[in-house]
């Protein structure tokens, strides 16, 4: 899977207490943005980063920064995880914030 400045790749990384995101542009090896659910801006509205509320919570944030970028389609890489849980949650609420995958 590879992410174009048209498309860049929205890869996802998940621990037991965390969730870890990034927007990269393959093509020139940058990222665009990065986000994950130890940042101290998340980290004020919600005091944990390990459950499904979390991840959608993450999702909002994520779809909100893309947008203020200018990145309205990813190419969504979960990094092999199932799709289920805290992944499928953080891709419900990004749709919903707007992202295109």
């Amino acid at each position: 899977m590879v992410g174009s400045l048209e498309r860049p790749r929205l890869s996802v990384r998940r621990s037991l207490k965390n969730i870890f995101i990034q927007i990269v542009d393959d093509s020139k090896g940058s990222t665009l943005l990065s986000v994950s659910t130890s940042d101290k801006v998340f980290r004020q509205k919600l005091a944990y980063g390990g459950n499904i509320k979390a991840a959608a919570l993450l999702g909002e944030l994520v779809a909100q920064q893309a947008m203020e970028k200018k990145i309205l389609r990813v190419v969504f890489d979960r990094g092999g995880y199932d799709y289920h849980g805290r992944i499928k949650a953080f891709a419900d609420a990004a749709r919903k914030g707007g992202l295109e995958f």
